[in-house]
């Protein structure tokens, strides 16, 4: 696979909001938090690595659908601030993105 500006994109939303879950874990040890930041990291390395590429596509699915749950979660239990709303922003568009790279690769 040809990395161009829609993986780095995926990875840096992928990061970003894995660094803002665990950032917000660490004051009152969250663990949810910090397996959801965990989460993200190990689905964007699995996503890209070499290894697994014969399972993509499954992966992005699998990566899609912990976004799109992690959203849900904090839309019924999640503290309306600054940061969530920021986070919510990035998910969506790494949610865009990760659709948009299965269209491409399916196309």
């Amino acid at each position: 696979m040809k990395f161009g500006l829609l993986q780095y994109s995926i990875i840096i939303l992928s990061i970003a909001t894995a660094l803002i879950h665990i950032a917000l874990a660490i004051p009152n040890n969250l663990i949810m938090f910090y397996l959801n930041g965990f989460g993200y990291i190990l689905l964007v390395m699995m996503l890209y690595l070499p290894r697994l590429r014969n399972h993509q596509t499954a992966v992005r699915f699998i990566f899609i659908a912990y976004t799109a749950v992690t959203i849900f979660g904090w839309a019924i239990l999640g503290e309306r601030t600054v940061v969530a709303y920021l986070d919510k922003i990035i998910e969506l568009s790494l949610l865009v993105l990760l659709w948009i790279e299965h269209l491409h690769m399916n196309a």
